[in-house]
């Protein structure tokens, strides 16, 4: 008995079974009959064995029914918000320039939520190999309009089929691309008749080597079939979309300049903790890293608010940057109003002795207030044994059970001359409230932190020194 050989299999870009799909089929993909995902993840899955990418590849899919494409590749995947996979296809690039990445996305995804993101990429020229999806609709989410869905069809949200006077002309996605300076290849193809998959597996392997070769970025437009969505068989689909679509959407090469192009090389991204810790200390003005790291006693969870204009966000910049001078792990947060002046702008600082899970301050234990729409809208988020400070200048004192602290900012900084440094008297006032509470020299820390925050102005920095030590020494307790 003969034995058996196998001449053509699975290719080895894909698992040989699918165990991270859930259930009980292992063998099959989720993909409905007649999609043209299935088509297309198999001239990937050929090309990444064939062209020597697999081990360096990282294959992102956003939302779409292409989400779960991680089940099937067996290279690295990652699945992405909507719309966001140039975005997280430049992190990747840029943090690891030898890796290799795909960016597949749908008509849906890449035209409409994810547009700016992509042409953004496109226009900066990503070494990347954007595989673009289009069946002119939205496939996943059970068959709405899509940017390219074609004038006269009608979908789940265009009943009466669109129009040019109301939904406007289907989107040119490829057109669009070529049309950009940067991108070095941009091809439609359809995954129709075997003719044309060859087209689209020869286009798709010249995307991939101009960026196996860091020739720049690639966009390969793949005409492809929504038969459940499109209401008809998988052999009308393709006949529809050989009729309907291909005579709006012509195939074809539209741009191929990656021979005249060098090879991109950006600068090395540094991961050397002492080359890292040089150039932070370089960038870093009067700060000075020490070996020794300040303990805090506990989390400070500060929220600063006050009128646009105040200098709230600056405030809280001095206070990261003194937290930050003691090796403090810090974040700051701005949360800018609509109005340029007025308003409740506020900015949030978190100093923790462990990593900072997120910069959001829901809960505060310091809350600094500059007005008094500030004070009405964030005291209900003090907690109960927190601290508050509030420039007394123009607030009311507030009905609270916490630590209450006092002082005349606006009037102190007008006796300077100089409105604009009453955040420095707030600051001056917060180094008064946490004196022998939770940081160790203190008053040496805020007077470096302001000398940073001003170091591109050096001729304020005396006078937001002074702001400082009087409001140091004005800060009064509240009895309430």
């Amino acid at each position: 008995m003969s034995k058996e050989e196998i001449k053509f299999g699975r290719s080895k870009g894909f698992f040989e079974t699918f165990e991270r799909r859930p259930g009980p089929i292992k063998k099959n993909m989720h993909y409905c009959p007649g999609c043209g995902h299935g088509i297309l993840h198999k001239l990937v899955a050929e090309a990444l064995v064939d062209l020597e990418m697999q081990d360096k590849m990282i294959f992102i899919s956003p939302v779409g029914c292409s989400v779960f494409a991680y089940y099937y590749f067996d290279c690295g995947g990652i699945s992405v918000p909507h719309g966001r996979a140039p975005a997280v296809a430049t992190g990747l690039l840029r943090a690891n320039p030898d890796s290799y990445v795909i960016s597949y996305q749908g008509d849906g995804d890449l035209g409409a939520i994810g547009l700016n993101n992509f042409l953004q990429a496109a226009n900066r020229g990503e070494n990347l190999t954007v595989c673009f999806v289009n069946n002119a609709i939205y496939g996943m989410t059970s068959g709405q309009m899509a940017p390219t869905t074609l004038i006269g069809h009608k979908t789940a949200t265009s009943p009466y089929g669109r129009t040019v006077t109301n939904e406007g002309f289907p989107l040119k996605v490829a057109e669009m691309v070529a049309a950009l300076e940067s991108p070095v290849y941009v091809e439609r193809v359809a995954l129709t008749s075997t003719k044309n998959i060859r087209s689209a597996r020869r286009a798709l392997r010249k995307g991939l080597t101009n960026m196996k070769e860091k020739k720049g970025f690639s966009l390969i437009e793949f005409l492809s079939g929504c038969p459940i969505n499109l209401k008809k068989s998988a052999e009308a689909t393709d006949e529809w979309i050989e009729e309907e679509m291909i005579p709006y959407f012509p195939l074809g090469c539209l741009k191929d300049i990656a021979d005249e192009r060098d090879k991109i090389i950006r600068p090395i991204p540094i991961f050397d903790k002492e080359k890292v810790t040089k150039a932070l200390l370089e960038s870093a003005g009067n700060i000075k890293f020490g070996d020794k790291q300040t303990k805090l006693r506990k989390d400070l969870r500060i929220k600063c608010a006050g009128f646009g204009g105040q200098g709230v966000l600056s405030l809280g910049m001095m206070i990261a940057a003194m937290g930050q001078s003691r090796n403090i792990n810090v974040s700051w947060l701005p949360s800018y109003g609509p109005e340029m002046r007025g308003g409740t702008a506020n900015c949030s600082v978190v100093m923790s002795n462990d990593i900072i899970g997120t910069p959001i301050v829901i809960e505060t234990n310091i809350l600094i207030t500059m007005n008094q729409p500030s004070m009405d809208k964030f005291l209900p988020d003090l907690a109960t044994k927190g601290i508050l400070l509030y420039d007394s200048t123009s607030i009311k004192p507030p009905k609270t059970k916490s630590r209450v602290y006092a002082v005349e900012a606006t009037r102190i900084a007008l006796d300077i001359g100089n409105i604009k440094c009453a955040n420095s008297v707030i600051m001056g006032a917060f180094a008064a409230c946490l004196k022998g509470f939770e940081l160790e020299n203190y008053e040496g820390a805020f007077e470096e932190a302001i000398k940073t925050t001003f170091r591109k102005k050096p001729q304020l920095i005396d006078m937001n020194i002074l702001a400082f030590r009087k409001g140091k020494d004005s800060v009064k307790t509240v009895n309430v």
